[in-house]
This record gives structure tokens, C-alpha cells and sequence, in this order.
């Protein structure tokens, strides 16, 4: 794209697409994701990428290359929306790092505005193998949030117990004690 009236360039050819010019996509998704998106100057520039990605169904679509001034504009609103993704993902880096130096010697685990992650903390097919393999039965889906639940009050616990012990970072002795007091 070294011309000034280049929009972009074929992906076959490599020939110039102006802007405000026709151009060929492929109808495949594939083929038209930002990252890897495909640009042809002519249709028989098009034919030529099909047998090379194994197309078994698709079509050129006949587009229209942006004026000078669209792609302009599209290019600085990129621009503004990157910085503020980067200063939205400094502002969290912030805010980790201050909430990480809150103290934890209290033993409790740090109260937070944000709700909690209700993420599964198991990994399902893992468990559902040992089960199968243990006792040929299958394992009911809803066994997972249970599971991940009782996971969730482990970790509290064992938070509780590096706090206490005025240490910042959870342990498998943390474990063991926690589990030691449960089951005795």
C-alpha cells in the first residue's frame, strides 16, 4: 500500500484496490475476519483462493472499497476506541495492584463491590471420566455447580487460614488444615 490511492491490495495479485472502487470478498466467514481478511480485485482473482482453502460452497461478493475520508475516519475511531480499551485496561491494572496491597492479616477474606465468580472450577470431562471409570455411571450436569460451590468454601477457608498465619499466599497446608477440621 505504498500508493496513496491504494485502499488495500489483492491478496492473489497483489494489484492496487483504490478507494471508493470495487472489489470481490469471499462469502465464506472465514475468509472476511478482521484478522484475516481477504481483498480481490476480480473475481477470477477470487477463483483462484477457492481451491487453495478448500471452499466446498462460495461465492464472490461483489463490495465497495470506502472513500478516502470513510477509511480515514474508520481508521482514527480505531485508533480512540484502542487508547481507551488500554487506559480502561491500565485503570483495572490499578485497581488490582492497589487491591492486592490491602491488607490480609486479618484473616478474613477482602470484601469487594464486584460480585464473586461463579465460574465452574472443575473440569468436567475430567470428572465425569473418573466417575464413568470408577463406577461405570454416568454424572448428572448439575453435580458441577455443586462441586465448584463446595471448591468456592474450601478456598474461603483456606484464605482464612494464610491470613492468620500472616502470610500472603494460600497454601496446600492451608488445605490439609481446613479439611483436617471438617472431617475429624
Amino acid at each position: 500500500m505504498n500508493e496513496p490511492d491504494t485502499w488495500h491490495v489483492c491478496s492473489i495479485c497483489r494489484a492496487a484496490i483504490p478507494f471508493d472502487h470495487t472489489y470481490y470478498a469471499c462469502s465464506v466467514s472465514t475468509c472476511n475476519r478482521k484478522r484475516t481478511a481477504l481483498y480481490f480485485c476480480s473475481v477470477a482473482c477470487w477463483e483462484a483462493h477457492v481451491p487453495m482453502m478448500r471452499h466446498r460452497d462460495a461465492w464472490a461478493e461483489e463490495n465497495r472499497s470506502p472513500s478516502r475520508a470513510a477509511h480515514e475516519r474508520q481508521q482514527r475511531e480505531a485508533e480512540e476506541a484502542a487508547s481507551r480499551r488500554a487506559a480502561v485496561a491500565a485503570t483495572r491494572v490499578d485497581d488490582a495492584a492497589v487491591a492486592t496491597r490491602a491488607p490480609v492479616a486479618t484473616g478474613a477474606p477482602a470484601a469487594s463491590d464486584e460480585p464473586l465468580p461463579r465460574d465452574v472450577l472443575v473440569v468436567v470431562s475430567k470428572l465425569k471420566r473418573y466417575i464413568k471409570a470408577r463406577s461405570g455411571m454416568s454424572t448428572s450436569d448439575n453435580v458441577v455447580g455443586i462441586l465448584s460451590d463446595h471448591l468456592r468454601a474450601l478456598c474461603t477457608e483456606a484464605i482464612r487460614q494464610a491470613g492468620q498465619d500472616g502470610r500472603r499466599t494460600v497454601m496446600s497446608r492451608d488445605f490439609s488444615r481446613v479439611l483436617e477440621q471438617r472431617f475429624r
